[in-house]
């Protein structure tokens, strides 16, 4: 629960311009995700989820630059508890995961800078990648199993 809760307020923030944790907290309502404030709060922090000041001169949530070893330790905790499957297909790896995750798992494959990914897409649940090679498919699909059994 706390790893889809978190990969939906990553969702969020990148979405829309969220400015206060009200706001934040009624967007994972309309989601399906109820949670106390003192909840969301620790999330924010664990997150290292920053205010910066928008172009409309407001400040807004955003996701801090991904230089710290804690950032990258709670994204890869989201991205083990979140996926459900994986499958190989030729030069494609097919990730599902649990609903409104695959963004953040997008998020860690691209943080983790795999050799040989063209490129990902993900929509609600399922994140495809493409990679330049069969063999780098295969590598990828190692790599991934590694972390979530970790």
């Amino acid at each position: 629960m706390k790893g889809r809760r978190q990969a939906t307020i990553i969702e969020i923030i990148k979405k829309y311009d969220v400015e206060t944790q009200e706001e934040l907290r009624e967007k994972l309502l309309e989601r399906g995700i109820d949670v106390k404030q003192s909840t969301l709060s620790r999330d924010i922090k664990e997150l290292r989820i920053i205010k910066v000041l928008s172009k409309n001169k407001r400040y807004i949530y955003a996701i801090s630059v991904p230089n710290s070893d804690i950032k990258k330790e709670k994204l890869l905790g989201i991205f083990s508890n979140s996926i459900l499957s994986i499958e190989k297909v030729d030069k494609f790896v097919v990730i599902k995961t649990l609903p409104g995750s695959a963004s953040a798992a997008g998020e860690m494959i691209d943080q983790l800078d795999f050799f040989g990914i063209a490129g990902t897409i993900a929509g609600d649940n399922t994140m495809f990648i493409l990679l330049r090679e069969e063999e780098e498919a295969n590598k990828l699909v190692e790599e991934i199993h590694k972390i979530i059994n970790d």
